[in-house]
Order: C-alpha cells, then structure tokens, then sequence
C-alpha cells in the first residue's frame, strides 16, 4: 500500500475479496458467459454479413452494436477473470487509464449508437413511404461516424480530468476494473472541478441520447395509434420492441452507476450494478434481436439449414 505522500503509480484490483470457493465458482461462471457473450455477437454480426435480407439500415446498427459489445466486455471480461483467479491483480498506472479509457469510449459510443437506431426506427415508422431515401448508405455511416467521433472526445476529456488527479492515499482499488467511483476515492487533492467536468460530460451523452430516443418514440407512439387495424398496430410496434427492451436496459444501469445521488458510496452495489452492464447485457443483446425479429429467425434457420445438409452429404 502506498504511503499518504507518495504518488501512486499502480494499482492492485481488489475484485470481489470473496472466499476461495466462491471465487473459483464465480471465474467459471463469468468465463461461461465471456464465451456465450463472444458467441453471441460474432454470430450476429457473422449472420448479417451473409444474409441479403438483413442488409438493412436496422441490422447494419445492430452489427456495429454487437461489435461495441464485443470490445466492451472484452475490455473488462478478461481482467475480471484474472482478478477471479488471483484473488487480486497488480496493473499499471498506464494500463489503468488504457482501459477506462476504452471502456469509457465503448460506453459512449453504445448511447449514441442506441440514439441513432431510435431515429432509424422513426423513420421507419413515421416516414416508411421516404425510408430508403432518408436511410442512405451516406447518412448511416455519417451516424455511425458521429457516435464514435462524439464518443472519442468524450473520452478523452474524461480519461484526461480523471487521470490528472493526484493518488496518493492508497493504491488498493475496490473494484474489478478502473472505473470512476472507486479511483476518486484514492485521490489526496482535492477532485471536485474535475468531478464537475466528468460528470458533467456523463450527463450530457446520456441525457443527449435517452432525448433523442424519447423524442424519437414519441413520434412513433403517435404513428401507430393512427392505425386502425391491431395487425398493424401490433405489427408496427414489434419492429420497434426489441430496441427499446434493449434501450431500457442498458440506459437504466448507466444512469443507476452515474448518475445517482450517492455517487461512489457504496461500491459493493455498484459492483452488481456494473456487472450487468458489462457482461450481462453484451450477452442478452444478441438474444433480445434474435429472439424478438422474424427475419433473424429466419436468416438463423436457414444457416442451421445449411449446416445440417452439409453434414448429411
């Protein structure tokens, strides 16, 4: 542990400090879900690229959207299992802003992702008849484009203001990765211009993306209660479902971790709560598109198809 004036230069994770039997079982569990979680999202990607029918603006989202998951988890996964294993990991100082700098990057670019698949699905919705030609090749990657460039410099003034912060107190974080909370509470000078800042830019990007998203459906709300029939109502709605299931989850973690009163206060809930939104939806994502999208289902179908006539010869 570093001395009260000595600057820190590494880090020691401290994980989840659970007995050695539960630590064990913990390693296989998250490592099960690491797999099913690249499974998952290299399979959708893999299942877009080869299927005509899903060459749509929705699923080229969806494909940059499984890919944010993949770099996501994968950011935090393999750490986590390390920790798991060892009980606790030493890092550098270095290799602590590296990876919230990518995970803050990832994270990012996820809200803004999730904002522009609310805009597609409104077109779609609310101008089908204009769809293909507001829903261009162009407009898509200048979207797309926009969410990782917004996404970059938020990053960089975060990474920036967090790691501009002196840390002397202890070098023990209480945490599985390096995220915000429990960094702060190492800092010895004094951190709130700089907490002002971070969370100040959190706020912008999430509350940015849930108005686009808001705004978005409620265009489409209006739209499908002007249908007359229930198919079509019905039909309508489903096309926006599995967005929005998706949208209320990982929205409704971030703004739990971030954007509540007592910010960093009690890390052991915000380790349950970051769990969730680094491993457990990166791995329900995939499911929730699948299983909520007829023409997934069938594009899967025909794949499995595939392999089963393959195998037979």
């Amino acid at each position: 542990m570093a001395e009260n004036d000595t600057v820190v230069t590494g880090f020691v994770l401290m994980g989840f400090q659970l007995q050695a039997e539960l630590q064990t079982g913990l390693f296989f569990v998250f490592l099960a879900l690491y797999l099913i979680i690249m499974g998952g999202n290299l399979g959708m990607i893999g299942l877009i690229q080869s299927d005509p029918r899903l060459q749509t603006p929705m699923y080229f989202f969806l494909s940059h959207l499984s890919f944010l998951d993949i770099c996501y988890s994968s950011v935090i996964v393999p750490q986590l299992l390390e920790t798991l294993r060892t009980d606790e990991m030493v890092i550098t100082y270095g290799q602590c802003a590296t990876q919230f700098f990518f995970f803050t990057l990832c994270a990012s670019t996820e809200c803004f992702l999730l904002a522009a698949m609310a805009y597609d699905r409104y077109e779609a919705v609310c101008n089908p008849l204009l769809y293909a030609t507001a829903m261009t090749p162009r407009t898509l990657l200048g979207l797309v484009a926009g969410a990782y460039a917004g996404a970059m410099v938020n990053s960089v003034i975060r990474t920036g203001c967090t790691f501009s912060i002196s840390f002397c107190k202890s070098n023990h974080v209480d945490f599985f990765f390096c995220d915000l909370p429990p960094l702060l509470k190492l800092a010895c000078t004094e951190t709130r211009p700089r907490e002002q800042i971070i969370y100040f830019l959190a706020f912008l990007v999430i509350t940015t993306s849930i108005s686009v998203v808001l705004i978005s459906y409620l265009f489409i709300i209006q739209s499908i209660l002007k249908i007359r029939t229930a198919g079509g109502k019905t039909k309508a709605f489903s096309t926006c479902a599995s967005h929005m299931t998706a949208v209320a989850l990982f929205f409704g973690t971030l703004i739990f971790i971030y954007l509540k009163g007592n910010m960093g206060k009690s890390l052991g809930e915000d380790k349950i709560v970051s769990i969730f939104y680094t491993v457990i939806i990166p791995m329900l994502n995939p499911m929730i598109y699948s299983l909520r999208n007829k023409e997934v289902k069938e594009a899967l179908k025909k794949v499995l198809n595939r392999m089963r006539v393959s195998q037979e010869r």
